[in-house]
């Protein structure tokens, strides 16, 4: 693995760099979960601004609390924005959403223990503080005008270029959450494969996790409203990926996207430097503006790879990116779904013969229209809620032959059980929240935030 600070001469050391991610060994082979959430005041419902304000706690004081508990503090500026510990990390987005990071783990059993771990310290911080912490896709009441702002100048250079490629990114950046998972792979073919399975799988993910259908108080339209947020945030690095599905796929040819989705930032001595639409090609050979007869180093390209959103995205691990943030259960459910899928040699080979049935046009029409439909959407006749029925079968199938067991005896499969109960009612966590909106809560969407916190 090159050092952070080795100077990038050639192309050449970029596909080297993702060559490095190779595991040939299943057994070194790891999952690593992230998940997102809002936080609010549990009196009013309201965001914590970064600071607090009237004597009601902030989002500094979560992070202090945290740190308070065993978490490595980091800070940008003299403001905390992060905490370390055990190989995860709590971090902020840009609309004071909180992140956990996790540890690349063996078994899900692992990565959902993890998880409920760190749930289960942010209720007993949320007790101390009077704030809840809240799993949906989009926020169900905030206007983006108040929004809260968190002090990191990353974010910072990414507000004042959104609105200039498009019309919702703000709306991504401040009021949206989601869960992912990362994977490894063994080789350059099995990165292929693996990236073609999951990205025209991403708009099943998007219809099983669908878990956003308000905005500012009122149902929007949509099951995935975040979903749809990312169709019009950035053409040049969101989106679905046409060239993965043509020959010639590899890490030369990630690593030429790459280098040809403009920039946002340099960072040196924990400063920002502006870089927003220039390009790291112009960065290669010392003409970058923003920073002039300078060449970058592997920090910077690993800096750049990170301003990527597309579905799927390669760095030394494939990232799945098509969920929305949502309860307890199914932030277990989503690794299931994809280690069962992609972590078991046979179950690989049933879910790539599925789709490479379909065409870049039916996986593309299968992403326009999941956010809405959720699991009424149909792919060649057949309905999402057949579909993932299928789909689901073949991950159990493969959690199943992993054969990794708890300390009690269980495998992996029961993860999917959230997701077999969407995949037989054809009910989204979405329609569940509609069903409770025009139900049991009257009317009133702020029960959700009682009704659906951690």
């Amino acid at each position: 693995m090159p050092s952070d600070n080795q100077v990038i001469a050639s192309k050449a050391q970029l596909v080297e760099f993702l060559e490095t991610g190779s595991k040939p060994d299943r057994d070194s082979w790891r999952i690593g979960s992230e998940h997102e959430k809002f936080i609010f005041h549990r009196k009013n419902n309201g965001p914590l601004s970064y600071l607090g304000e009237d004597g009601k706690p902030g989002i500094r004081d979560v992070l202090q609390a945290f740190a308070k508990r065993g978490w490595e503090p980091v800070e940008e500026n003299g403001n905390i924005i992060a905490g370390l510990k055990d190989g995860a990390s709590v971090t902020l987005e840009p609309g004071g959403q909180f992140e956990l990071s996790g540890a690349p783990l063996e078994t899900i059993h692992q990565t959902c223990n993890e998880t409920t771990s760190h749930l289960r310290m942010a209720k007993e911080i949320g007790e101390e503080l009077d704030i809840g912490f809240l799993g949906l896709g989009f926020h169900p009441t905030l206007r983006r005008e108040d929004a809260p702002i968190m002090p990191k100048a990353r974010y910072d250079i990414m507000r004042n270029y959104m609105p200039t490629v498009g019309t919702l990114g703000l709306d991504m950046m401040l009021r949206t959450c989601t869960v992912q998972v990362n994977l490894d792979f063994a080789s350059e073919q099995d990165m292929v494969e693996k990236f073609r399975i999951s990205l025209a799988l991403q708009p099943l993910a998007t219809a099983l996790f669908a878990n956003s259908p308000l905005k500012e108080g009122r149902p929007n339209g949509m099951r995935s409203l975040r979903s749809h947020v990312w169709t019009d945030t950035d053409p040049d690095r969101c989106g679905m990926l046409p060239f993965v599905f043509e020959d010639g796929m590899g890490f030369e040819r990630w690593v030429d996207h790459v280098l040809d989705v403009p920039m946002y930032f340099v960072r040196r001595d924990g400063k920002y430097i502006n870089a927003a639409g220039q390009s790291f090609r112009d960065f290669m050979k010392g003409e970058l503006p923003a920073y002039p007869d300078e060449l970058p180093t592997m920090e910077d390209w690993k800096d750049h790879m990170t301003t990527l959103f597309p579905e799927v995205r390669l760095k030394t691990f494939l990232e799945m990116r098509g969920a929305d943030g949502g309860p307890w259960s199914r932030l277990c459910a989503l690794p299931a779904l994809w280690v069962g899928l992609l972590y078991d040699q046979e179950a690989q080979a049933e879910a790539l013969a599925l789709t490479q049935e379909w065409s870049l046009e039916d996986i593309t029409t299968m992403r326009d229209n999941a956010p809405k439909m959720g699991l009424a959407t149909e792919v060649k006749g057949r309905s999402f809620q057949e579909l993932a029925k299928q789909v689901l079968g073949i991950a159990d199938q493969g959690l199943k032959k992993r054969a990794r067991l708890s300390t009690s005896g269980e495998t992996e499969q029961g993860f999917l059980n959230d997701l077999w109960e969407s995949a037989e009612t054809g009910q989204t966590p979405a329609d569940r929240i509609l069903a409770d909106l025009n139900g049991r809560w009257g009317g009133d969407v702020t029960k959700i935030f009682s009704d659906y916190s951690y």
